[in-house]
Formats: C-alpha cells, sequence, structure tokens
C-alpha cells in the first residue's frame, strides 16, 4: 500500500487462528510501502499482540520497521502500529 492503512486480523476466521493472524499481518507489513504504516487490528483472543507479534515482527524485519503499540479498542481488539522504514 503506498498510504498509511488499517488490517482487520481482529474477526471471523482470526478469532480462533492465530497462525493466521500471524500469516496475514507478515503479509501486511510486507504490502506497505516504505515511509508508511499498517495499523494491524488483532483479535482480542490472543491477548496483547506486543507479547507475540511484535517480537516476530522485530525479528522478521530488523531495523526495517518501527512498531508502537495504539491501545485496546472498545470493541475488545488491540491496535498495533507498524511503520516501514
Amino acid at each position: 500500500m503506498d498510504k498509511d492503512w488499517t488490517k482487520d486480523l481482529e474477526h471471523d476466521e482470526y478469532e480462533q487462528d492465530i497462525d493466521l493472524i500471524l500469516k496475514d499481518a507478515l503479509q501486511a507489513v510486507e504490502d506497505t510501502k516504505e515511509g508508511c504504516f499498517v495499523n494491524l487490528v488483532t483479535s482480542e483472543a490472543f491477548g496483547n499482540p506486543v507479547d507475540y507479534l511484535q517480537p516476530l515482527l522485530e525479528k522478521m524485519y530488523t531495523n526495517k520497521v518501527k512498531i508502537k503499540f495504539i491501545d485496546q479498542c472498545g470493541c475488545g481488539g488491540y491496535v498495533l502500529r507498524v511503520w516501514k522504514i
């Protein structure tokens, strides 16, 4: 994406499949152009993505991303912002 955007990893099949969250989150980061960010909105079912998604992103994209936990949504999901640098 050549702009800032949001990837919804919160509903439907994502609520029972952490592997799908991880796979699609990595693809969303891959699809994001340098200088832009993607908000990864994850299901509350797996807890805070800082604990399971952020370490994976940091490992896969060493020195290529900046990550910030934004907040837990009113609906229960979590928002992790990932900038491609």
